[in-house]
Protein backbone atom coordinates (compact mmCIF):
# COMPACT_ATOMS: atom_id res chain seq x y z
CA UNK A 1 0.00 0.00 0.00
CA UNK A 2 0.91 3.52 -0.65
CA UNK A 3 -0.17 6.22 1.09
CA UNK A 4 0.37 10.33 0.59
CA UNK A 5 2.09 10.93 4.42
CA UNK A 6 5.71 12.13 3.70
CA UNK A 7 6.15 10.74 7.36
CA UNK A 8 5.73 7.03 8.33
CA UNK A 9 7.30 5.72 11.39
CA UNK A 10 6.90 1.71 12.42
CA UNK A 11 7.15 0.84 15.52
CA UNK A 12 6.07 -1.17 18.74
CA UNK A 13 3.45 0.17 20.95
CA UNK A 14 4.95 0.94 24.18
CA UNK A 15 1.96 2.01 26.28
CA UNK A 16 -1.60 3.00 26.45
CA UNK A 17 -4.08 5.18 28.50
CA UNK A 18 -7.27 4.75 28.20
CA UNK A 19 -10.08 7.85 28.57
CA UNK A 20 -13.92 7.50 27.96
CA UNK A 21 -14.00 9.10 24.44
CA UNK A 22 -10.06 8.58 22.96
CA UNK A 23 -7.40 6.81 23.74
CA UNK A 24 -3.58 7.79 24.27
CA UNK A 25 -1.12 5.57 22.56
CA UNK A 26 2.76 5.56 22.54
CA UNK A 27 4.44 4.04 19.79
CA UNK A 28 8.50 2.99 20.65
CA UNK A 29 10.64 4.17 17.26
CA UNK A 30 13.46 2.04 18.68
CA UNK A 31 16.46 4.00 19.72
CA UNK A 32 15.05 6.10 22.11
CA UNK A 33 12.41 7.84 19.69
CA UNK A 34 8.55 7.85 20.59
CA UNK A 35 5.68 9.36 18.87
CA UNK A 36 2.64 10.30 20.52
CA UNK A 37 -1.03 9.47 19.21
CA UNK A 38 -4.39 10.45 20.32
CA UNK A 39 -7.18 7.63 18.64
CA UNK A 40 -10.63 7.01 19.40
CA UNK A 41 -11.17 3.91 21.74
CA UNK A 42 -13.30 2.71 18.75
CA UNK A 43 -10.04 2.65 16.09
CA UNK A 44 -8.17 0.93 19.36
CA UNK A 45 -10.58 -1.88 19.41
CA UNK A 46 -11.41 -2.10 15.53
CA UNK A 47 -7.85 -1.90 14.98
CA UNK A 48 -6.15 -4.39 18.07
CA UNK A 49 -3.87 -2.13 19.14
CA UNK A 50 -2.30 -3.34 22.42
CA UNK A 51 1.19 -2.74 24.37
CA UNK A 52 4.00 -4.76 22.70
CA UNK A 53 2.11 -4.91 18.95
CA UNK A 54 3.23 -3.29 15.91
CA UNK A 55 1.60 -0.10 14.38
CA UNK A 56 3.02 2.63 11.94
CA UNK A 57 2.04 5.95 12.64
CA UNK A 58 1.38 8.62 9.31
CA UNK A 59 1.77 12.08 9.59
CA UNK A 60 1.54 14.85 6.87
CA UNK A 61 4.38 16.74 6.23
CA UNK A 62 2.36 20.08 6.32
CA UNK A 63 1.50 19.21 9.86
CA UNK A 64 5.17 19.48 11.16
CA UNK A 65 6.27 22.85 12.89
CA UNK A 66 9.73 23.56 13.56
CA UNK A 67 11.59 25.29 15.86
CA UNK A 68 15.54 26.44 16.46
CA UNK A 69 16.99 27.93 19.31
CA UNK A 70 16.64 28.14 22.87
CA UNK A 71 13.37 26.82 24.16
CA UNK A 72 11.87 29.55 25.76
CA UNK A 73 8.58 28.85 25.87
CA UNK A 74 6.82 25.34 26.42
CA UNK A 75 4.78 23.74 24.36
CA UNK A 76 1.53 21.69 24.51
CA UNK A 77 2.82 19.56 21.52
CA UNK A 78 2.99 16.05 22.51
CA UNK A 79 5.57 14.95 20.51
CA UNK A 80 9.03 17.11 20.30
CA UNK A 81 11.80 15.74 18.65
CA UNK A 82 14.77 16.92 18.02
CA UNK A 83 17.70 15.84 15.44
CA UNK A 84 19.86 18.07 13.33
CA UNK A 85 18.55 18.84 9.99
CA UNK A 86 19.86 16.36 7.52
CA UNK A 87 17.92 17.56 4.22
CA UNK A 88 16.76 20.75 2.88
CA UNK A 89 14.60 20.76 -0.67
CA UNK A 90 13.97 24.29 -2.03
CA UNK A 91 10.71 24.70 -3.85
CA UNK A 92 9.40 27.96 -5.58
CA UNK A 93 7.35 28.90 -1.88
CA UNK A 94 7.93 26.20 0.28
CA UNK A 95 10.72 23.48 1.44
CA UNK A 96 10.76 20.23 2.40
CA UNK A 97 13.21 19.88 5.52
CA UNK A 98 14.06 16.36 6.53
CA UNK A 99 15.55 16.14 10.40
CA UNK A 100 17.40 13.67 11.63
CA UNK A 101 16.22 11.94 14.95
CA UNK A 102 19.30 9.93 17.26
CA UNK A 103 17.32 6.87 16.96
CA UNK A 104 17.56 7.14 12.97
CA UNK A 105 14.22 7.90 12.25
CA UNK A 106 13.66 10.79 10.25
CA UNK A 107 10.73 13.81 10.11
CA UNK A 108 9.79 15.89 7.21
CA UNK A 109 8.34 18.79 7.65
CA UNK A 110 6.75 21.57 4.94
CA UNK A 111 7.57 25.24 5.64
CA UNK A 112 7.61 28.02 3.68
CA UNK A 113 10.63 29.21 1.87
CA UNK A 114 10.88 32.65 4.44
CA UNK A 115 11.07 30.23 7.35
CA UNK A 116 13.89 28.39 6.76
CA UNK A 117 15.36 31.86 6.55
CA UNK A 118 14.32 33.24 9.56
CA UNK A 119 14.67 29.88 11.37
CA UNK A 120 18.36 29.82 9.78
CA UNK A 121 17.92 25.89 9.00
CA UNK A 122 20.16 24.38 6.65
CA UNK A 123 22.03 21.12 7.26
CA UNK A 124 23.75 20.19 10.66
CA UNK A 125 21.63 22.64 12.28
CA UNK A 126 20.15 21.67 15.45
CA UNK A 127 15.92 21.50 15.42
CA UNK A 128 12.82 20.46 16.84
CA UNK A 129 9.79 19.08 15.19
CA UNK A 130 6.69 19.59 16.93
CA UNK A 131 3.41 17.35 16.00
CA UNK A 132 0.27 17.34 17.88
CA UNK A 133 -0.58 13.92 18.84
CA UNK A 134 -3.65 14.49 16.85
CA UNK A 135 -2.23 14.84 13.96
CA UNK A 136 -0.60 11.29 13.93
CA UNK A 137 -2.74 8.75 12.34
CA UNK A 138 -2.10 4.72 13.24
CA UNK A 139 -2.34 1.87 11.49
CA UNK A 140 -1.60 -1.65 11.72
CA UNK A 141 0.18 -4.45 9.47
CA UNK A 142 -2.90 -6.60 7.60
Amino acid sequence: MSVSARNVFKGQVSAIKNGAVNAEVELNLGGGDRIVAIVTEGSLQDLGIAVGKEAIAYVKAPWVMLLTGPRTVRFSARNQLTGKVSSLHKGAVNSEVGIALPGGAVVFAIVTNEAVLELGLKEGVEATALIKASHVILGVPA
